[in-house]
């Protein structure tokens, strides 16, 4: 990330991306993540998470904590607080629910003056954006990004540090239908883990264990089940429903060779 912000002048390269990363270490896998992209583990048909997404849902506490600690990264615009919709003026002085970074739950609170201000966090799901702006809370770079006609920098409450979860390979017997499967987030908006894992079983018994293609095949057919089909009304997949229209990467390595079949 350090690296980005001295390079990103001389290069002429703004802009950010989230990263997630798998390191094969004496006999351990090493999956660290930062932002938006998933890892998971199929082991006997058994679905093993090994990442969690970073969003402005799943890290509000950290995000309101720091805009607790130093409100001048809101500039005027922002309150830390979260309310379940945005507040309107003819609410002053009425008791709506709220939370801030010490809570998990809500409480009721009486409407103030700066409780008008447009929350840090706003929105639901993929929706959820911390000031209205951005989407994920970890990845590297943006280190210009702005809130929109404003001075007001967003690269405070973004983190380049990753979370890492380790799985030990010599704790278990794998087969070369046990694999590892990291995918960007344009593959996990249309396609939860369960139908990846049944992807992965449909494409892996189709090929003999011992070819190496089966692997690259199955992240390909992730990539086109995601997309879809290219229809009158934009991108469908075999359920008619919207096929993702983010980028879509997708990574199946192995975790056993032929040799570990049984």
């Amino acid at each position: 990330d350090d690296q980005i912000e001295r390079e990103r002048a001389s290069q002429h390269l703004p802009g950010g991306c989230c990263a997630l990363a798998a390191i094969y270490l004496m006999g351990k896998f090493y999956v660290a993540n930062a932002g938006d992209s998933r890892a998971i583990i199929i082991r006997n048909g058994e679905i093993i998470p090994m990442s969690r997404e970073f969003t402005p849902e799943t890290e509000r506490q950290r995000l309101q904590f720091l805009a607790f600690l130093k409100p001048e990264l809101l500039g005027k615009e922002f309150t830390h607080l979260e309310f379940p919709r945005r507040i309107q003026p003819k609410e002053l002085g009425k008791k709506i629910l709220y939370r801030d970074q010490n809570m998990n739950g809500w409480a009721y609170k009486k409407i103030e003056e700066d409780d008008l201000k447009f929350p840090l966090i706003y929105g639901e799901g993929k929706k959820a954006r911390v000031m209205a702006t951005i989407g994920v809370t970890r990845g590297l770079g943006d280190h210009d990004l702005k809130v929109f006609s404003s001075n007001i920098h967003i690269k405070p409450f973004l983190s380049c540090f990753p979370e890492v979860r380790v799985y030990d390979l010599t704790q278990y017997e794998h087969c070369p239908d046990d694999v590892l499967v990291l995918g960007t987030d344009g593959l996990w908006d249309v396609t939860n883990d369960k139908e990846v894992a049944a992807v992965v079983m449909e494409v892996l018994t189709s090929y003999e264990p011992n070819d190496p293609c089966r692997y690259t095949m199955v992240a390909q057919e992730l990539v086109v089940r995601s997309r879809g089909v290219l229809k009158e009304r934009g991108w469908r997949l075999a359920n008619d429903k919207l096929g993702s229209g983010d980028d879509i990467s997708v990574f199946v390595i192995p975790l056993g060779g032929p040799g570990n079949y049984t």
